[in-house]
């Protein structure tokens, strides 16, 4: 098989799932952080939220994603099969869908840099940022899935 990313072992990738996932779940308590307290340290909610979805939507997709990353690196740390695979056809599926989501974010980046020049270089790129996080997390799992 030809390696669209380097695989990473059980244990490694576990490691790097969680702490991706752990960045994840620091930008959705930071955004909750902003709506519920509005606090002076960290940007306003503009620089957080894209308003494609309903704020209550967004949330709830977005623990519904953390559930889904805890519950698969959970197995992995357990050694539980379902969790390691291998599933090769899915795992080059995942690793092809995290590069064209993390290029789809390179896009975006170019297009509201273009948009809002007033936002040079970092205005509203968490949302972004995020995205290439979450594409990283794929990344990883599926490299791990075609290779186990």
């Amino acid at each position: 098989m030809v390696p669209l990313a380097p695989a990473l072992d059980v244990g490694t990738s576990a490691l790097a799932l969680a702490a991706i996932g752990g960045l994840f779940a620091l930008r959705v308590v930071g955004q909750l952080l902003v709506v519920l307290r509005e606090p002076g340290w960290l940007p306003p909610m503009e620089q957080w939220y894209s308003g494609v979805l309903a704020y209550p939507a967004l949330l709830a997709s977005q623990i519904a994603i953390l559930a889904v990353m805890a519950v698969i690196v959970l197995g992995l740390g357990a050694g539980a099969g379902w969790a390691i695979g291998p599933y090769p056809e899915l795992g080059t599926v995942l690793v092809i869908v995290a590069y064209v989501y993390a290029a789809a974010m390179g896009v975006r980046y170019v297009v509201r840099m273009v948009r809002r020049p007033d936002q040079r270089w970092l205005g509203g790129c968490i949302p972004i940022v995020f995205h290439v996080v979450l594409a990283s997390w794929l990344l990883v799992l599926g490299s791990l899935w075609r290779a186990a």
